[in-house]
């Protein structure tokens, strides 16, 4: 006898189905309760959901080997908190097993003494209503006492890792003057005219601070780099600006120090280093705060989640296009040659 039924959960391969249920992206909390004994406990989660709407109800659920099942059977109240897209340290801490979860953070008190933690994207207090099996884990259903949102982007959990929700945009209306594009690969979807084009704009933004100052980017791009760790050498400097397309030089130092920007110690040589002087850390500050104000212009119809997003992909973009270390430059011939 032959049966088109699926194989009992009990034959399945386990890690398989672990990485199946991940292409479901669910939200991040942590639940909140406290013990018989006064002690607050809490845990991360992902297995919320809503249940009814009349009455509000919501359910998740715990391993029953968790250490913490006690606590949330003897409180008849528990807190749920959806997580926000900054809070990813809070979801390791309460992740973790034999630690001190609450130490240092700031709390409230909420239905039974439990604590509410803060900085979340929304906030459920909850009296417990059933409980029921469910297999290796225990289901929690809560009945919705107060909630709370605060319209913070989420953080979301898929395929075993974390990720950050990011709206889709509608499709873009054509540019004023805008003439038809031929059907190739390169066109304005084209990953490097986008870049090139939002990089160009930005800095077209400060060009009026860099001709204040009779500056180029190569060496707004130094004096940046000064700004963060001063002390460096012109070896160290072309190593790190090599990859936006720039190199250093002695000379090109040489010019920033005799403008009164640098001072530059050593002689005609790569180790040389270069510091930056009074007047070169307030035209840096100067730039730094034209640059924040373009940097949250450019962010200002971006929500938090799409700007690490943003920076996220370009992070990873940048890793996996690594040439590696730039090659030496010649070094400077001596009178002697």
């Amino acid at each position: 006898m032959t049966s088109d039924s699926p194989a009992h959960a009990t034959t399945l391969d386990r890690r398989a189905f672990r990485q199946a249920l991940g292409a479901f992206a669910t939200g991040v909390t942590i639940v909140t309760t406290r013990n018989a004994v006064g002690q607050d406990v809490g845990l991360t989660a992902n297995s919320f959901n809503s249940v009814s709407l009349d009455p509000p109800m919501i359910l998740w659920s715990l391993a029953r080997s968790s250490l913490s099942l006690p606590a949330f059977q003897e409180n008849g109240c528990f807190a749920v908190h959806v997580l926000s897209a900054d809070q990813e340290d809070l979801s390791h801490r309460f992740a973790a097993r034999g630690t001190e979860k609450f130490a240092g953070l700031q709390y409230a008190r909420g239905q039974g003494g439990v604590p509410l933690l803060d900085g979340c994207s929304a906030r459920f207090e909850c009296r417990r209503a059933l409980v029921h099996d469910g297999g290796d884990h225990v289901i929690f259903v809560g009945e919705v006492l107060a909630f709370e949102d605060f319209a913070r982007p989420a953080l979301l959990f898929h395929a075993g890792r974390y990720a950050l929700a990011v709206g889709k945009a509608p499709p873009a209306a054509p540019e004023p003057g805008d003439v038809s594009e031929p059907d190739s690969s390169f066109s304005r979807d084209f990953l490097l005219y986008l870049l090139g084009r939002s990089r160009f704009q930005m800095m077209h933004g400060l060009r009026p601070v860099l001709d204040r100052h009779g500056l180029g980017e190569s060496e707004w791009l130094v004096l940046s780099l000064l700004g963060v760790a001063d002390n460096r050498t012109i070896a160290d400097l072309d190593r790190l600006l090599w990859y936006t397309g720039t190199r250093i030089t002695y000379e090109r130092v040489a010019v920033l120090a005799s403008a009164g920007f640098v001072h530059l110690e050593g002689g005609h040589d790569p180790e040389a280093r270069v510091q930056l002087t009074g007047h070169g850390r307030s035209v840096i500050l100067e730039f730094v705060t034209a640059a924040k104000a373009l940097e949250a212009h450019a962010e200002r119809n971006l929500g938090p989640g799409e700007t690490q997003m943003l920076k996220h992909i370009l992070r990873k973009v940048i890793a996996d296009t690594d040439p590696g270390m730039p090659p030496l430059q010649t070094p400077p011939r001596s009178l002697e040659d």
